[in-house]
């Protein structure tokens, strides 16, 4: 109620901090943005909510001054005044902060220098930087956040959410009254998430303006006041978070209805699961420090989901599955038959592919083409008298790109400039080019819109329904619950419990990966 009454005070009696009228932005004849506007209000926290490509990130380097806008386009008003900034440093000095999703620090400095970048040290009459006085101004910064970080440690020996209390350092350290926070909790533990959230309200009682971009919809429900969508380059509804629902956003978001998302119906798979042999089983299988006696079974056509909390142990079970973790004791059967995984190239040849958690540090090839990483694991099925069939090479790329929809300017293109989604499209098409019989996503909807989540649970459910064993994890229980066949839980290494589709809710799985029995 206290968020309700702030918001109608802040519409009714008070000028906006940031106006953005009228933008429009166009590269090279194409129009990314038309027609955009926004407001910020001193003291609120605003969701800037949108399918991948819809516009958030050009909007908000405008914002930031990496980009202008078109010399047609409306205007930017900042605290009444019209303004134009034509660089990130102006804009920076001007009070818009920035804290992107891809972390942007020197890790071989300390957090003092990584906080107070871009300003002026203060030096003796040598003009020798003291650097007593650098790390007493970084940390009366962190101190505002309640950070206890020491400023003279260097940001290499620091977690990833210590790494993001840094950016938010740096950007309360030129006195930002705007702070962009681009997807900040995507590499978060729930006790992180807290913790910024302790932050960003704290940010939000000093009057610091908010710009809050995240694909979680329990996040902006959560800690925002506001919220604007943006569609294909166009602006298309703001307003209070009160007045509005996950679904109709989504309905905003992507121009459809959210009863067509995250569902499956029940595969074909259970009328014959007695008489046909399981894909996949694990039985009492062990690494050396996370997995432990763990047993299951994964049938043709079946997708089976794995939940639980971070640090349970379902990205090191699928690790070891694909032998990148060394089984220390257990079994694996393929078919019913026993079979030794020593290393990623055994399981390939044992028809496992593995999708990985990070598709741009364990998954892409970012400065090569959309082909070249979709058939990167299948060249040799193209080499004809030792040379590369391109002509052939070619043809299976396209394949792959229309029946995954993956959606790219020509299959020469970069993968670096294609969106989340279909660049996630492009590392699952490279392992279906190994024709396999199992196949292990961990996190395979992470970092992408809603809309292109719509898409890659269709992709693994029809493959699925083709026949292949799925094992499916994901830190989203929707996602879980909506697309999974059955429900496998994890805490602390171990399969805490199993739930069937039809019986499978939020709180059960909470309360098996919590530990309950």
């Amino acid at each position: 109620m206290v968020i309700q009454e702030k918001v109608k005070m802040h519409q009714e009696l008070l000028h906006p901090l940031l106006k953005m009228k009228g933008i429009h932005k166009t590269f090279s004849g194409t129009t990314v943005l038309k027609n955009v506007n926004m407001e910020l209000y001193s003291g609120e926290v605003h969701a800037l909510m949108g399918e991948n490509g819809a516009g958030k990130s050009t909007l908000m380097k405008i914002l930031s001054g990496v980009y202008t806008p078109d010399e047609t386009s409306g205007m930017i008003t900042y605290k009444n005044q019209q303004v134009t900034w034509n660089d990130p440093l102006t804009a920076r000095k001007m009070g818009i902060g920035v804290i992107h999703q891809e972390l942007n620090l020197s890790p071989n400095l300390t957090i003092s220098e990584n906080i107070l970048m871009g300003t002026k040290y203060p030096r003796n009459k040598l003009g020798m930087v003291r650097w007593e006085e650098v790390h007493k101004r970084a940390g009366e910064v962190l101190a505002s956040m309640g950070s206890d970080l020491k400023p003279e440690s260097l940001v290499s020996t620091l977690s990833v959410a210590q790494q993001q209390m840094v950016e938010i350092a740096r950007a309360l350290s030129c006195k930002a009254e705007v702070l962009i926070m681009d997807e900040p909790t995507a590499s978060l533990t729930d006790r992180e998430i807290d913790r910024l959230f302790s932050i960003i309200k704290d940010l939000r009682k000093q009057g610091v303006a908010i710009v809050y971009i995240s694909h979680r919809m329990e996040e902006i429900f959560k800690i925002s006041d506001r919220y604007t969508v943006l569609r294909d380059g166009k602006w298309i509804q703001s307003g209070p978070i009160y007045e509005t629902t996950p679904e109709q956003l989504v309905s905003l978001m992507v121009g459809r209805d959210l009863k067509d998302l995250f569902q499956r119906s029940q595969s074909s798979y259970t009328a014959n699961e007695t008489k046909i042999k399981p894909s996949l089983e694990v039985k009492n299988l062990s690494d050396a420090a996370f997995v432990k006696d763990i047993s299951f079974k994964i049938h043709p056509g079946e997708i089976v989901g794995f939940a639980g909390l971070v640090g349970a142990g379902r990205t090191e079970l699928v690790r070891t599955i694909f032998g990148l973790s060394e089984i220390q004791k257990g079994e694996v059967k393929i078919d019913g038959e026993f079979v030794q995984i020593h290393s990623p190239i055994d399981a390939i040849q044992h028809g496992v592919a593995l999708v990985p958690e990070s598709r741009k540090e364990q998954g892409l090839f970012l400065d090569m083409s959309v082909k070249e990483n979709i058939m990167m694991a299948e060249l040799k099925r193209h080499r004809k008298n030792m040379r590369i069939s391109w002509g052939s090479l070619n043809l299976a790329a396209e394949q792959y790109i229309d029946s995954l929809n993956i959606k790219t300017a020509s299959s020469e293109q970069p993968i670096s400039g294609l969106s989340g989604g279909n660049q996630q499209k492009a590392v699952i098409a490279r392992w279906l080019s190994t024709k396999p019989k199992i196949l292990l996503l961990d996190e395979p909807t992470r970092g992408v819109d809603i809309g292109a989540k719509t898409e890659i649970h269709k992709i693994i459910s029809q493959l699925a329904d083709e026949g292949l064993a799925v094992l499916m994890i994901s830190s989203e229980l929707p996602e879980v619950i909506g697309v999974s066949d059955r429900i496998l839980v994890m805490h602390e290494g171990r399969i805490a419990g199993e739930l069937q589709k039809r019986e499978a809710t939020q709180e059960k799985i909470m309360y098996y990966a919590t530990g309950g029995k």
